[in-house]
């Protein structure tokens, strides 16, 4: 069904599939165990315009580490590319306390080569994690920045939920061809990745 008004189909689900937007499609996944951590060092070229990596239940070893990620522009021989980034979160605690909007500056980059968090404080029960999505756009360019959002829900280690919001670009004109994922302490004890790219 596509569409409807008055009672009259406009759209038809093809022609609003290829009017609107392409399709996703899959590229790999890797599942963590224990991993130090996840590098994806093929799959991301000029294929594609945009890239998305979903994130499914990244648990981590340690109590209140962030998950983070980095860029390469040398197929993943470093991840040190330079960022400027903005991060901004809410939480709301189990009992109903501290509900917060905020711009956290210890997560924002400017003109940095660090490691990107983008999920902070999750907890290691074994009932904790963190999942969400990242876009990185147009990362085979030349010409421009390679801009990258995220938005995440994570489970903390002081018992909140957490929904982050982060955003960036890596300030490089060279193709970024590998990224890398980690926590900022201890392995991810397991969780899964899956890498999409949009027509």
């Amino acid at each position: 069904m596509g569409l409807i008004s008055n009672g009259t189909t406009i759209f038809d689900n093809g022609s609003m599939a290829s009017g609107f937007g392409g399709s996703l499609n899959f590229i790999s996944k890797a599942t963590a165990s224990a991993s130090a951590s996840i590098e994806f060092t093929s799959g991301i070229d000029s294929t594609y315009k945009e890239y998305i990596f979903y994130f499914v239940n990244m648990h981590p070893a340690t109590d209140g580490a962030e998950f983070q990620f980095q860029a390469s522009t040398d197929s993943g021989s470093n991840y040190n590319t330079t960022v400027t980034s903005t991060h901004f979160d809410a939480y709301h605690e189990e009992n109903d306390g501290s509900p917060t909007l905020t711009y956290l500056t210890g997560f924002d980059q400017a003109q940095g080569t660090g490691f990107e968090t983008i999920a902070r404080d999750i907890g290691f029960d074994n009932d904790q994690s963190a999942s969400g999505y990242l876009h990185i756009f147009n990362p085979s360019s030349t010409t421009f920045v390679k801009h990258f959002m995220s938005k995440f829900n994570f489970s903390g280690n002081n018992n909140f939920t957490g929904n982050s919001f982060h955003a960036g670009y890596f300030n490089d004109t060279n193709d970024i061809d590998a990224v890398k994922f980690q926590m900022s302490s201890g392995n991810i004890d397991s969780g899964e990745i899956l890498l999409f790219g949009i027509n």
